[in-house]
C-alpha cells in the first residue's frame, strides 16, 4: 500500500498536540480561493519553477518531453502545457529552481520517516499529522498510515476538509485520536462560491463523529470579504452550540487569513486571486472569540 505526498514536515506544533509530523497528502476536492498549499490541489504530481532562482540555461528545456520547460530568445518560459512530473527537469537543473511535488510511498517508508522523531513525541505529547491537499482523497492510504502508527504507538491526527465519503470517515475513525475538521461556511451557496462545491455532506460528516464520540476541534479559515463576518460567526457558534457540552469536542481554533503560500501559484504558472485587503483585524478576532464564548464554545486564535 502506497500514498502519493507531497511533502513531510517535522517539528510542527500547529497540527495537533505536543510536536508533531505532517505528512501533506497530494490531491483535494476543494478549490479554495485562499488555499496555501495550492500544490496539494491536483493529485498529479507537478513540477514547480522558482523563477527568481532561474539562470535561463536551458537544459531544462533540452529534456522535457512535454514542452511545458521552454527557452525562447534565452528566456526560459514555463507554458501552460501539461507537465509530465518525469524529474528530467528538476535533476538536471544547476540553479535548483524546480523542484518536483508529488512522490509516490510505501506506507512503511512514510512511517520510517515519521518514527525518526520518536523521542520528540514522547516527550511532547506529540505524534503524526495527515494533512494536505486533503488525505481523504486517499482513503485507502490514509488508513493505512493511521493504523501503522496507532501499531507504532503514536498518537495520530487527521485535517481534513470533510468533503468525503462515508464510509472513509468510518474507516479512519478508530485509528485517529484527533480530528482536525475545517468549517469554512454554513451557508451552501456561499460555500460553493468560495470552495467549487456544497457543504452538506461537510456538515454531515462532522455530525456523525461529533455524535459518534470522536474527539474533534473545528478550525476555521477566516478571510475577510469571503466568510470572516461577525453574522457567519453567529450562524457557526449556533450551529456547534449543540456540542458545547461533550468532551469530545475540543473547540474552535481561529486561523486568520496569511499570505504564506501566495509564491507558489506563480511557480504552479497560476493565478492568485486575492489580495491583502484578505487579512482579518484583531478586532475582529476578538469580537469572534467573543462570540464563541458566549455560546459557551472555547475558542482560540492561532496564528501561522
Amino acid at each position: 500500500m502506497g500514498a502519493r505526498i507531497f511533502n513531510i514536515q517535522k517539528y510542527s506544533i500547529y497540527d495537533g498536540p505536543g510536536i508533531r509530523t505532517l505528512v501533506f497528502f497530494k490531491g483535494c476536492p476543494l478549490n479554495c480561493l485562499w488555499c496555501s498549499n495550492p500544490e496539494g490541489k491536483s493529485h498529479a504530481c507537478e513540477t514547480l519553477w522558482n523563477v527568481s532562482l532561474c539562470s535561463h540555461c536551458g537544459l531544462c528545456a533540452s529534456v522535457c518531453p512535454t514542452g511545458r520547460q521552454s527557452l525562447r530568445a534565452g528566456v526560459h518560459i514555463q507554458t501552460d502545457e501539461k507537465c509530465g512530473a518525469c524529474g528530467k527537469c528538476a535533476a538536471l537543473c544547476p540553479a535548483r529552481a524546480l523542484k518536483d511535488c508529488g512522490r509516490d510511498l510505501e506506507i512503511g517508508e512514510i512511517l520510517a520517516v515519521v518514527m525518526e522523531d520518536e523521542i520528540f513525541y514522547k516527550t511532547s505529547g506529540g505524534g503524526v499529522t495527515l494533512g494536505g491537499g486533503e488525505p481523504l482523497a486517499q482513503p485507502e492510504a490514509a488508513r493505512a498510515l493511521l493504523e501503522a502508527s496507532k501499531s507504532a504507538g503514536l498518537n495520530t491526527a487527521l485535517e481534513t476538509c470533510g468533503l468525503a465519503r462515508r464510509d472513509a470517515i468510518t474507516a479512519v475513525a478508530p485509528f485517529t485520536d484527533l480530528f482536525l475538521y475545517d468549517l469554512k461556511h454554513t451557508d451552501n451557496e456561499r460555500h460553493k462560491q468560495l470552495t467549487g462545491a456544497p457543504n452538506t455532506q461537510i456538515l454531515s460528516n462532522l455530525c456523525w463523529l461529533l455524535d459518534n464520540g470522536f474527539n474533534l476541534s473545528v478550525r476555521m479559515p477566516l478571510i475577510n470579504g469571503c466568510n470572516a463576518d461577525l453574522e457567519e460567526m453567529r450562524a457557526r457558534a449556533a450551529f456547534l452550540g449543540k456540542w458545547r457540552t461533550r468532551k469530545n469536542f475540543r473547540g474552535v481554533h481561529l486561523l486568520p487569513y496569511h499570505r504564506l503560500g501566495v509564491h507558489k501559484y506563480g511557480q504552479l504558472g497560476e493565478e492568485y486571486g486575492l489580495g491583502e485587503d484578505a487579512r482579518v483585524s484583531d478586532g475582529f478576532l476578538d469580537q469572534a472569540v467573543d462570540i464563541f464564548a458566549a455560546a459557551g464554545i472555547p475558542a482560540r486564535v492561532i496564528r501561522h
